[in-house]
């Protein structure tokens, strides 16, 4: 394996700048997370899956992972076991949002429903994990629906995390009921976010590609200039 190709000068730059912007994103809040004290989604929730439509889902995976990390070491949270559990929805978020084959996104969810159903507590608010339903029916569409995609990758992520939340914190089951008109309106913004970054950041580097000719390869980088306002600007 030839490193030098893996980690190439383009690669490193792209990786560094979103680096950057997950540890600025994880530092502006949006909304508490209801039952943990000082805890919030922030802006990172708004565009953290992009990632692996750019570097791929193992490499966008990996650089949310360490970007986590790293605003875990700058915050000092506690390194518990819980605490690193709390990383995988948005590295799982990541790679379904990357992820181009069908049906194989819509395993995690699906594992998803099952652990929240059998659960006694979700066992009284099953219907609360239908939510889930959107990733898996998601994983069936064609990838070009990008709001839909989005869609798939937020709810991926709000799956694991109240899978991971119903076994760690206890929470009742009336609790969960008065979450799901909540649920439904952070989603539905976290996924216009998402949608919305995604566009963004193929038209900067778009731009960024076209202004000072730069050769970009579709293995360093995955650029999508159908969702680049440049060309509508062009049309």
């Amino acid at each position: 394996m030839d490193l030098k190709q893996i980690f190439t000068t383009k690669r490193i730059i792209f990786l560094l700048i979103f680096f950057a912007l997950v540890l600025i994103g994880k530092k502006i809040n949006f909304s508490p997370v209801l039952g943990v004290e000082n805890q919030f989604f922030t802006l990172y929730q708004f565009f953290g899956p992009t990632a692996g439509a750019f570097l791929g889902p193992v490499f966008g995976g990996i650089i949310v992972f360490f970007a986590q990390i790293a605003d875990y070491l700058i915050v000092g949270k506690e390194w518990t076991w819980i605490n690193m559990l709390r990383l995988l929805p948005m590295i799982f978020a990541v790679i379904y949002f990357a992820n181009k084959r069908k049906y194989w996104t819509a395993i995690v969810p699906a594992i998803c429903m099952v652990l929240f159903m059998v659960h006694p507590v979700g066992r009284q608010v099953w219907f609360y994990s239908l939510y889930w339903l959107i990733p898996i029916l998601g994983s069936l569409f064609p990838k070009k629906f990008l709001l839909m995609r989005s869609l798939g990758a937020t709810f991926t992520a709000h799956a694991i995390g109240s899978v991971l939340w119903l076994y760690t914190i206890p929470m009742e089951a009336g609790a969960w009921v008065s979450l799901i008109p909540i649920v439904a309106y952070e989603r539905i913004l976290f996924a216009m976010g998402i949608a919305g970054s995604y566009v963004i950041f193929n038209t900067v580097l778009d731009y960024v590609v076209e202004r000072w000719k730069i050769k970009l390869p579709a293995q360093e980088l995955l650029l999508n200039k159908k969702y680049s306002l440049r060309n509508l600007i062009k049309a």
